[in-house]
């Protein structure tokens, strides 16, 4: 429902701006441009063609540029970076947080990354440099290392002196974190505790341990997915000795969600989820080509095995009119299957320890659906042809389609995951491949059996 709302939202103030830039007048632009957030001027301007996307980027507020670069696709960013001077780019860059710095940084131009370095006081250049030392997808990348600390050992107006000092807090603050000595992380205290206790009071009477830290090398699939089971807003990240490197927040891990659904919903169609709306056709047709070439030849791996029965359909026509929709139903069932099992494996409830169990599930489920959808069939071919032996043959065919679906949606993601590639891109285009020629094998060796002999 609130996606909805948003799309509906995205959908009017695409229109509305579309209609004020086809009269030419800039002012209207400007005026809804600066309505908007960082975040919904990004979207905007990845619905945009490049001619009228360059006219809106270079009304959008100085200092939204490096926010609005931060929530486009790798792509549209290109393009936009492409129109800017130096100049522009470092200014465009120089207050954003560190976390996102680290995000922009390796698509600019060399020459303007050693200008940002330059113009970074040592601390911020050196955090930089420890976020940009971890490995993508990894809490290391998504961490920002600025985070406020407090000591146990002292008391709660000590704290609050500290913090009217220090003025501005972090985006997304809603818990110090307490360290020792050495810097390691200890627990955690609300803000809500420091201003409801009295002044006295001392930090390790405060402390929450429960909220157990982040390691640095986990996986942002991880991340996101601990964020979501505990309702987190904040995390701390530590290193193997427990030391505190920096912290996550909900900001970020709502990115790394968004990312994989749109991977999940692009890759099965095997597409690139940061390519741009309006690339230029060759970069699209490079993108899209490979996954096209591999359908291509699992569509001659179905054609040759209908050539296997070449004979069989000569005799009889019927066959060719029923056949797609043996093929064509079983590639459904085993998308419904495969999809269950990449979102089971993005979440980490698919393993080797229920695999057995959930096939067996998934293979009841396709003799249920078989029989009854079978039957369906069925009934239909016989009233079209009049024929009791070919109903009785397409409705096989489906049982034995829809079993195979389940076993390949089942143990290829399965197999994919452990040859560490992505099920969510190749799986559809391989599972639909085995529905496809089982569908048609079975269908075709029965009638030949069956009706022929």
């Amino acid at each position: 429902m609130v996606e909805a709302i948003r799309h509906d939202k995205t959908a009017r103030q695409l229109r509305l701006l579309s209609d004020a830039l086809d009269s030419g007048r800039l002012g209207p632009v400007r005026r809804l441009v600066n309505t908007l957030s960082p975040a919904e001027i990004g979207n905007l301007l990845e619905s945009l063609p490049p001619g009228k996307r360059e006219v809106v980027w270079g009304l959008v507020d100085a200092e939204d540029d490096g926010e609005v670069l931060v929530h486009v696709g790798d792509e549209v960013r290109e393009s936009l970076l492409a129109d800017m001077d130096p100049d522009e780019i470092i200014a465009a860059v120089e207050d954003l947080d560190i976390d996102d710095l680290a995000d922009l940084v390796e698509d600019l131009p060399d020459t303007v990354i050693d200008e940002v370095l330059k113009s970074m006081d040592r601390e911020n250049r050196e955090r930089l440099e420890q976020v940009l030392s971890y490995p993508e997808d990894t809490a290391g990348r998504l961490m920002n290392p600025d985070v406020v600390t407090v000591r146990a050992d002292v008391n709660v107006d000590v704290v609050l002196r500290y913090l009217r000092l220090r003025g501005e807090l972090p985006d997304h603050t809603d818990h110090l974190y307490v360290v020792s000595r050495r810097h390691q992380y200890l627990g955690r205290v609300s803000l809500a505790s420091l201003v409801t206790h009295e002044d006295s009071t001392p930090i390790n009477r405060l402390i929450d341990d429960e909220q157990p830290a982040i390691d640095v090398g986990e996986s942002a699939q991880e991340v996101a997915r601990q964020f979501s089971d505990l309702d987190w807003v904040s995390a701390p990240v530590v290193d193997d000795n427990n030391i505190l490197l920096g912290r996550i927040t909900i900001d970020d891990v709502v990115d790394i969600i968004r990312e994989q659904a749109e991977h999940q919903a692009l890759g099965a169609a095997g597409l690139d989820e940061d390519e741009d709306l309006f690339s230029p056709i060759k970069r699209a047709v490079r993108g899209r080509v490979v996954w096209l070439g591999i359908n291509l030849f699992t569509a001659f791996l179905a054609a040759s095995v209908i050539g296997q029965f070449e004979a069989t359909l000569e005799k009889i026509v019927a066959l060719a009119v029923l056949m797609p929709i043996v093929a064509g139903i079983g590639g459904n069932a085993a998308v419904q299957v495969l999809t269950l099992m990449v979102r089971g494996l993005a979440l980490g409830q698919v393993g080797s320890s229920n695999a057995r169990i959930l096939l067996w599930k998934e293979i009841r489920v396709a003799l249920i659906n078989g029989v009854l959808i079978g039957g369906i069939v069925g009934i239909i071919a016989f009233v079209w042809f009049h024929s009791v032996l070919l109903s009785l043959v397409i409705a096989l065919a489906l049982i034995i389609n829809f079993c195979a679906a389940a076993v390949a949606g089942v143990l290829l993601p399965l197999l994919l995951k452990r040859m560490d590639i992505d099920p969510a891109v190749a799986g559809t285009v391989v599972v639909t491949a085995v529905t496809d020629v089982m569908g048609f094998f079975c269908f075709l060796g029965l009638a030949t059996l069956i009706l022929l002999h």
